[in-house]
């Protein structure tokens, strides 16, 4: 009857609203870099930094953490690892939402672009993160929340599109194929 066509605009109205993916756009003006080499995943001391300091360093750019190691700052004292490199200009993308697959492929694809001109870029990252009570996980274990609920991947593209793959999940998670 008319209640339940006076719900059903109700939930598409509301349901739209809801899976539209939230946007954010910020720059972070004189941000510290690590330097990196696409051929070099271990790093070489004052030649380039690791996958492990690169992903430590870009959880701490996601949560806003300083990079300046205050021994005054109660939160953290991180610094960013060596070597570094100093750019005047790093842009940050946020989008919050359901995203399917072919949207993350589109995604890449478009950042790609981003190594055309100007070459300004040595390198670019895309984080993944599924929801952290997410039910599901890879393959077909359900997702052990337990502590952080950690369940993300990150790509790291080079400017010769050479790429890493870096994956992370809970300790009592499968790990990803």
């Amino acid at each position: 009857g008319a209640e339940g066509s006076t719900l059903m605009s109700y939930f598409s109205k509301n349901q739209i609203q809801a899976l539209k993916p939230k946007i954010t756009f910020s720059t972070l003006r004189d941000l510290q870099c690590p330097v990196l080499q696409s051929n070099d995943l271990q790093g070489k001391p004052e030649e380039s930094c690791s996958t492990e300091e690169l992903f430590e360093w870009l959880g701490a750019v996601l949560n806003r953490v300083s990079l300046d190691n205050k021994s005054s700052s109660f939160l953290s004292t991180y610094c960013c690892p060596e070597p570094n490199t100093v750019v005047e200009k790093a842009f940050l993308c946020t989008i919050t939402g359901f995203i399917i697959p072919e949207k993350i492929i589109q995604l890449l694809e478009q950042l790609c672009c981003y190594f055309g001109e100007p070459k300004l870029a040595y390198w670019l990252t895309l984080t993944v993160h599924g929801f952290a009570d997410s039910p599901v996980s890879w393959r077909e274990s359900e997702h052990g929340f337990h502590k952080g609920g950690e369940n993300l991947y990150n790509f790291v593209i080079f400017r010769n599109l050479d790429y890493w793959l870096q994956m992370a999940v809970g300790a009592h998670d499968d790990c990803p194929p």
